[in-house]
């Protein structure tokens, strides 16, 4: 039996209604993300988060350049989205959800830690420089199959998705589980082509529901 794990992505306040980085409907994917919780509990799968967390001087932050919110640039040498500052460490708005099931999250992963480069990855950063624990972990666990979803779908989801299937994961997207920034309206629609043609499974919870049993 393929062991599986649920990988709750970046499901934080700041992401949602009122946030500093609010993403269209991202609250939406809370019911998504309780709904798989519970399905995963009744399988005994385990379930992960990850969190943005930025120190207060990230360098991804327009604030820190000196430059208008969503303008582009260059930080470490990657091309760089200037954003809001959002998911300062120990802030309100780093927290998770409060609606989330947060008692069934056996772990929680940080990334975007480093004020000198970006991080939309849960596996690593924008220029896979540094690993998160997260590879690891689910190594030990002999997980090899990962149900991805959260916010935002084409940035953290979909870079994370990316590296999951270049670490040798089986990837399962929930599509409405996840919401996107959408710069570019077709920005979402183009991150769930690339993470299918990659070799990612897209599916929506009830098609999830009704096809897994």
């Amino acid at each position: 039996m393929t062991a599986r794990a649920l990988l709750l992505v970046d499901l934080q306040n700041d992401f949602c209604a009122g946030g500093a980085l609010s993403v269209p409907e991202g609250d939406s994917t809370v019911d998504v993300a309780n709904a798989l919780i519970e399905w995963c509990q009744a399988r005994d799968i385990r379930i992960v988060a990850s969190q943005d967390w930025h120190p207060a001087n990230h360098g991804s932050f327009a604030s820190v350049q000196g430059t208008e919110p969503f303008t582009q640039g260059t930080l470490d040498g990657l091309p760089q989205t200037w954003w809001p500052d959002h998911c300062v460490q120990h802030s309100e708005g780093a927290e998770l959800h409060p609606l989330l099931n947060k008692k069934a999250i056996e772990a929680v992963f940080y990334k975007g830690e480093n004020p000198t480069i970006d991080s939309y990855s849960a596996f690593f950063d924008n220029g896979h420089r540094q690993k998160t624990a997260l590879d690891s972990w689910l190594r030990e666990r002999g997980v090899s199959e990962l149900i991805v979803m959260g916010l935002a779908t084409d940035y953290c989801v979909k870079f994370t998705t990316l590296d999951a299937l270049k670490l040798g994961y089986d990837v399962n997207v929930i599509t409405d589980g996840c919401r996107g920034v959408n710069l570019q309206p077709q920005d979402s629609a183009r991150a769930f082509m690339e993470m299918a043609t990659e070799g990612a499974t897209l599916y929506t919870l009830d098609d999830w529901r009704e096809t897994q049993g």
